[in-house]
């Protein structure tokens, strides 16, 4: 699709009239007008797509790819966002360029994205969406397949519907599960629902985008669901249909009912959640315990271990610090806070590049926000910092780091499977714990390692890993037998033998 507009006044810089958006295997934007940018870009916050530069005569044109690969992989449709064009001269210079008059209209590519172009006085975007077709889109359309959804008589499908973080990935426990079935019973049809096109799903899989006809469909029909978290308002249980609830990490941080200061609101929609559960999955009797009352659930919970830790046990991860780019020699941190109710999209409390610049040569910091973080933050930039929020999946990072940093995250409990050091960096400690949100135990007694308040007395026990290893070696033990008892890297085919046991699917 090509559209061709009336060029508008602006500062001078080169003219922007016309935007071309062209499918196939290699689907691609190209931008057009008179001047002559020597780069351009478009910048989304957490990916940037580089466009190719032509000029002849007085026309220029810049033309950006759909598909991106990242951390070395496979080219993906770009992720769902807002891309902000950015024209810069030879000299690195930024060019202000003279805008169009008019926006050209929507264009959907199938399978890939739907892609707009936002024109503001001084700027001009592109917007990419998920693929859904014209029958699909729009709250209406969504409405009304709901509606049919919700009224339809499914048949059985004898299918696994997987989602992982609300389709942001996927990864986690459904995705060991889902490995599990690949090997045991390849027969069975796996489904994963995912935001857009830009999730990579399991080889065999079927990648479900969330709003689609199918998508409604499986939905409706798949006799096991696996989940690891909220299944939302738009769900409605057949009585053929199992939910399988792995949850997404042992809680340290209070819960749901447990979190202080519940609304009515809020406490009817966790008790309408949970009543959609026919199964939980625990990694440890501390989160049985947590989770019957967070939740009120009288359901079964099976205490398996968590299947996304199977990896942690045999799992190698010299390929992952290749896919990295990290070179040999180098040690890895991986700081990985969680999310903070008051400033959701903050992740960087540590300052990672002036942390990493202060232990020197021969350190290279990876942070990760949480699942929460994507969407609203930027990846953080710095000197021997690589931001891995987008990286699909983090018990990978958990293979490549010699140690974790974290606060009051759940990685906690799944790094511990791996017996490296671990170190907590909590300067708001006093105020998460008394006011935000609350611990089921005292982190300062438990902790497999020093909880610090200073970036600078983190860094010399940084630096002294081993020896800050050995003092705590008591600690990390009885940690492990609290807290990991059943991560023996069996997790995810116990789980599958009892479902199939129990026949919910199969």
């Amino acid at each position: 699709m090509t559209a061709t507009l009336p060029a508008g006044s602006g500062p001078a810089g080169p003219g922007i009239d016309s935007f071309e958006v062209t499918p196939g295997a290699r689907p691609t934007v190209t931008v057009s007008g008179s001047g002559a940018p020597a780069f351009a870009v478009l910048r989304g916050s957490r990916l940037q797509l580089e466009g190719t530069v032509d000029v002849s005569g007085e026309r220029w044109s810049a033309t950006f790819p759909l598909l991106a690969s990242r951390w070395n992989g496979l080219p993906m449709p770009a992720p769902s966002g807002t891309y902000a064009l950015e024209l810069r001269g030879e000299s690195g210079e930024a060019l202000a360029p003279r805008m169009p008059e008019l926006t050209p209209p929507e264009t959907l590519v199938d399978g890939v994205a739907r892609v707009a172009f936002t024109v503001g006085d001084t700027t001009v975007s592109v917007v990419i969406s998920a693929p859904l077709t014209d029958v699909e889109r729009g709250p209406e359309r969504q409405a009304a397949l709901e509606a049919e959804y919700r009224s339809a008589k499914h048949s059985p499908l004898n299918a696994v519907f997987f989602e992982s973080f609300y389709g942001q990935s996927a990864t986690c426990n459904p995705l060991a599960l889902d490995r599990e079935f690949a090997a045991t019973r390849p027969d069975i049809a796996r489904y994963w629902s995912v935001v857009d096109a830009s999730v990579e799903v399991p080889e065999g899989s079927i990648a479900l985008i969330e709003g689609s006809e199918e998508w409604w469909r499986v939905r409706g029909s798949a006799r096991l669901l696996v989940v690891n978290d909220w299944l939302r308002n738009r769900f409605r249980k057949r009585r053929f249909q199992t939910v399988l609830q792995t949850w997404h990490g042992t809680p340290l941080k209070k819960i749901a009912l447990g979190r202080p200061g519940v609304g009515v609101r809020t406490a009817l929609a966790t008790i309408r959640e949970r009543s959609r559960w026919n199964i939980l999955l625990a990694q440890n009797p501390h989160s049985t315990s947590v989770f019957r009352s967070a939740y009120a659930y009288l359901g079964p919970i099976w205490q398996e271990g968590y299947p996304r830790d199977d990896a942690l046990v045999s799992g190698d991860g010299a390929a992952i610090r290749a896919r990295l780019g990290i070179a040999e020699g180098v040690t890895v941190l991986l700081y990985a806070p969680t999310w903070r109710d008051d400033r959701p999209e903050h992740v960087d409390h540590l300052d990672v590049a002036t942390f990493t610049d202060a232990l020197g040569d021969g350190y290279v910091t990876l942070i990760r926000g949480h699942s929460r973080t994507l969407q609203p933050g930027r990846d953080v930039e710095g000197s021997n910092v690589l931001d891995v929020t987008g990286y699909p999946d983090v018990t990978e990072l958990f293979l490549v780091a010699d140690a974790l940093i974290t606060d009051y995250s759940s990685v906690m409990f799944d790094y511990s499977v791996t017996g490296k050091p671990l170190f907590f960096f909590a300067p708001d400690l006093k105020r998460y714990r008394e006011q935000l949100r609350g611990f089921y135990f005292d982190l300062d007694a438990a902790a497999p390692g020093p909880v610090v308040q200073r970036a600078d007395e983190l860094i010399e026990l940084v630096r002294s890993r081993d020896q800050v290893a050995a003092r705590y070696a008591p600690k990390y033990r009885a940690w492990r037998e609290r807290f990991n008892p059943r991560d023996d890297g069996g997790s995810a085919a116990r789980i599958v033998a009892r479902l199939l046991q129990r026949r919910v699917v199969g």
